[in-house]
């Protein structure tokens, strides 16, 4: 496998519970907690360690925010808990003197590596000239991975897709360029144009001609909702490692099942406790009153495991507070934790 410290030379002996480094880091499996968009906050990517994630990504913080040192994000969205590294903070932007500074605010901040967004289709991040505009601006591509792990010393991390539009390239000529131009550690592509969002079949056979042709370790994401998708991405790429989004929202034991350290879904019972957890975890993160509303993306992940049908979501997604979330699903045992 490319430039993977601890890599099997033999493709049949891979697995994703073999350890390696990234840019110096040591991460105990193939498994990473990909960069989830207004959810991947402290306590999501802990509790993705919990259960086994050798990584795990932040949600993408905009660089401007964290630049100006907006209050907000710099005390929930560069938020990291002790237990959760190794752990990377996506950033997102399109000036790398602003890039910078924001990349040495998160490596103050605790963050292990830093990652940069350029793959997001969301027309409000594009039109600002970052996501995934700059699959057609490779020269700014390089810039903003250069001053990321200028201003931070960190390694620094790039999350592309292929291209704009179906047949686009322009995605995997901004990963070589940002490859072979040492601008980075590794590569992670999602092998969907950003016109499909999430849909479609993902190009693994794409995703596996990167892996054999850049010089840098490549991981694989998209499409990989359950274990058995896990897998065959994992065999058919090369990829250094493969990233859980949706798959693992509401189901943290899927990075459990892929260690093999468990078989089986998850009991009611421990659906509920999980579920409970995340309610703490929330109003430490937020307060009752913010959380309340919060929590309400939060349960038909849980729900869908609970069985318990549209009145249900529909009451919860109601639920004025956390308590009466707790009531309407049964959870009659609270445990505190330490935020």
């Amino acid at each position: 496998m490319n430039a993977v410290s601890g890599a099997s030379t033999d493709a049949s002996a891979r697995s994703l519970t073999d350890d390696w480094t990234l840019g110096g880091i040591r991460v105990p499996n193939r498994l990473v907690l990909a960069p989830l968009a207004g959810i991947g906050n402290w306590f999501v990517r802990l509790q993705a360690k919990r259960y086994g994630a050798g990584l795990a990504v932040s949600e993408m913080v905009s660089s401007f925010a964290v630049h100006y040192g907006n209050e907000r994000t710099l005390r929930e969205l560069l938020r990291i808990h002790p237990d959760e590294h190794p752990v990377s903070v996506q950033l997102f932007g399109h000036d790398p003197d602003v890039m910078a500074s924001a990349a040495e605010r998160v490596a103050a901040a605790g963050a292990d590596l830093i990652d940069i967004n350029m793959g997001c289709p969301v027309p409000k991040v594009c039109k600002t000239g970052a996501g995934a505009a700059l699959l057609e601006d490779p020269a700014r591509a390089v810039a903003l991975a250069r001053a990321a792990a200028r201003g931070s010393g960190l390694p620094v991390t790039v999350k592309l897709r292929s291209g704009q539009r179906p047949g686009d390239q322009h995605g995997v000529e901004v990963a070589r360029r940002l490859a072979f131009d040492g601008a980075v550690a590794a590569l992670a592509i999602h092998p969907r144009h950003a016109s499909q969002r999430h849909k479609g079949l993902p190009d693994y056979a794409l995703a596996a001609a990167l892996v054999q042709e850049l010089p840098v370790p490549v991981l694989i994401s998209g499409g990989l909702h359950s274990a058995s998708q896990a897998r065959d991405a994992f065999d058919q790429t090369g990829a250094a490692a493969v990233l859980l989004a949706r798959g693992s929202l509401g189901n943290p034991w899927l990075f459990g099942e892929l260690l093999g350290v468990r078989s089986g879904p998850p009991t009611r019972e421990e659906v509920l406790a999980e579920l409970d957890w995340v309610i703490d975890c929330a109003v430490a993160h937020l307060g009752h009153d913010r959380a309340a509303s919060y929590l309400r993306k939060f349960y038909p992940w849980y729900l869908e495991r609970l069985g318990g049908g549209k009145p249900l979501q529909a009451a919860l997604q109601t639920a004025p507070t956390v308590e009466a979330a707790r009531a309407l699903v049964g959870i009659t045992q609270r445990e505190e934790i330490a935020a």
